[in-house]
């Protein structure tokens, strides 16, 4: 008799199943997922349940769904939304080499616009949080919390929603990126000299410099990343 037993949540065990065969090139991009009965089959789920999952899929970018034809895997580098980032973060040993440098490189265009905005539009959240920045304990958890916290403050200060969005889907990329690059001391240094520098501008009411303060900050991190990652 079979020891084999349903999984809990059949959706999601499904989900992960089918994004883990797309990440890791079971079915490249361009080709043909199996069809719902003989995939339903492999998964051991039943077909509506499949076809819940396929939609889901289909929404986020993973795949094309046509009505009456085979089901098709899209090149989801190109095709996907920001829905997938969080899930990209559970395939690490899939993501291209210099994939972190990339998204450091999108932070570096977007934080010091929202830096900027969050001046100009309400500055007192950010004051309030940058104050807080001597009782940091010097840890990596300490300084991933607080680092984060800082710029989903700044994006939602600027008063523009997009900022925070964009943001929200790099939530679990961040936090395990951070975790490395924290927990080197000279890392958690600089970003302790960018927390009181970015304050005092803040302090002074200069946008100028606490935008120009932000960006000198994450190119700054990008290096420091190169040396810290291996």
């Amino acid at each position: 008799m079979s020891d084999w037993k349903p999984p809990a949540k059949p959706a999601d065990y499904a989900e992960k199943s089918i994004v883990g065969a797309l990440v890791n090139g079971k079915y490249p991009a361009g080709t043909r997922l199996p069809a719902e009965r003989e995939l339903a089959a492999q998964l051991g789920i039943t077909r509506p349940t499949l076809r819940e999952v396929l939609q889901r899929l289909g929404r986020d970018g993973w795949i094309t769904i046509r009505q009456g034809k085979a089901t098709v895997v899209n090149d989801f580098w190109r095709e996907g939304g920001l829905n997938m980032l969080s899930t990209l973060a559970h395939y690490g040993e899939a993501m291209p080499e210099n994939f972190v440098t990339q998204l450091l490189e999108v932070r570096l265009t977007l934080a010091p616009a929202y830096t900027y905005a969050a001046f100009s539009n309400d500055p007192e959240p950010v004051i309030a949080l940058l104050g807080q920045q001597m009782q940091l304990e010097e840890t990596a958890a300490a300084y991933t919390t607080y680092d984060w916290a800082l710029h989903r403050t700044l994006s939602i200060a600027s008063g523009n929603p997009i900022y925070t969005l964009i943001l929200n889907g790099f939530t679990t990329l961040y936090a395990q990126m951070a975790r490395r690059y924290f927990s080197a001391p000279e890392n958690r240094l600089a970003s302790h000299r960018f927390y009181v520098t970015l304050l005092e501008a803040f302090r002074r009411r200069d946008a100028e410099a606490a935008a120009e303060i932000c960006r000198s900050a994450m190119a700054e991190s990008i290096v420091l990343w190169r040396k810290t990652s291996p």
